[in-house]
């Protein structure tokens, strides 16, 4: 049983080029915007199988994330794994999640540096602390996707974005000469949100695993629906058939709450000339929770609760905290009351 979090994930606000800066017109900015944002991550919990009938409590992530920046048109994101129960070594870039540079001009963005590969999936774009291992697809779990590289993000409207990224392959393992290519669409509306992509991800020589992703996301007043199909393929021929994943994930958000559900299916071929699942055949996930959040004004402290369960026989129950200790913030309240 493993509880708190996947092996892996993303945070949508990790990877620069997909959303726009909120740093505003740095002419007008003063001092206090050149503040770094700083902060630590916790998550631990408890967690009991009832399949082995097993339980035990567990401390999963610790996080320290750094955001700023550095003159009026770069800005940088770090995040740092300091501990985490599903790594056995943190030390190095091992344990660096992004370490990213990015340069605006206009309605466009550069970025450079260690960052999430670009895949079209809102279940791929949770952070770590966000996310809950058994109730996610295997190609999120398993996809290597921390990786150095560049991307060059479009902004031709509110509503649009384009994205393009060349990387280190997530089959490369610190070899050369393997690389990964990325083409995304988002677009925004009041009741629809798309994140598509079109992927190849090199695991030989010339060789190259071609993915479609089509992450789609649907408001109805408090109501979040998605409904996601990713496929993968290193032949053309077998694009919708031989590996694929499709899911649907809706939830609901109140002032101090949210209540989510997760079911998922996916198809994994036994003869694939790439891995990118930890077993074959047809595996369905499922599972359903309540997050809580005392402090209405903000999220730094959430309780949950999360049943998860798959055709595969295992059945947990995941309770749980995360808080975040704001250092940025903490300290500017302490410098403004010393100052009163």
């Amino acid at each position: 049983m493993t509880i708190g979090s996947a092996v892996r994930a993303q945070e949508v606000d990790s990877t620069a080029p997909l959303q726009k800066s909120s740093w505003g017109d740095a002419k007008t900015a003063d001092i206090s915007k050149y503040i770094p944002e700083i902060s630590m991550d916790m998550r631990g919990g408890y967690g009991q199988d009832f399949a082995e009938k097993t339980g035990r409590f567990y401390g999963n992530d610790l996080y320290l994330d750094i955001d700023g920046k550095i003159g009026s048109h770069f800005s940088y994101s770090f995040e740092q794994t300091l501990a985490a129960s599903y790594m056995d070594d943190c030390s190095g870039f091992n344990g660096t999640n992004w370490l990213t540079l990015t340069y605006e001009v206009g309605s466009f963005a550069f970025t450079a540096g260690r960052d999430a590969l670009i895949v079209g999936s809102f279940e791929y774009d949770n952070a770590n602390i966000d996310s809950y291992f058994d109730m996610n697809s295997m190609f999120y779990n398993m996809l290597d996707c921390w990786q150095w590289g560049v991307s060059a993000a479009w902004y031709p409207s509110d509503s649009h974005e384009v994205i393009i990224q060349a990387a280190n392959s997530p089959f490369s393992y610190g070899e050369p000469n393997l690389f990964a290519y990325a083409a995304a669409w988002r677009g925004y509306w009041d009741c629809y949100e798309s994140y598509w992509t079109v992927n190849m991800w090199q695991f030989d020589r010339g060789r190259y695993v071609k993915a479609l992703n089509l992450g789609n996301r649907f408001y109805v007043g408090d109501f979040t629906i998605d409904l996601e199909y990713m496929t993968r393929a290193a032949d053309l021929k077998g694009m919708f058939s031989r590996d694929f994943t499709a899911l649907i994930a809706p939830a609901y958000e109140w002032e101090w709450g949210r209540a989510f559900a997760k079911f998922g299916y996916e198809h994994v071929a036994q003869d694939l000339p790439y891995e990118l699942a930890y077993e074959s055949g047809d595996y369905m996930f499922y599972g359903a929770g309540v997050e809580f959040f005392p402090l209405k004004q903000d999220k730094d402290i959430r309780a949950h609760v999360a049943w998860i369960s798959s055709n595969t026989g295992f059945n947990t129950l995941d309770i749980g905290l995360t808080w975040k200790f704001d250092i940025t913030g903490a300290a500017k309240s302490i410098f403004n009351r010393l100052n009163r």
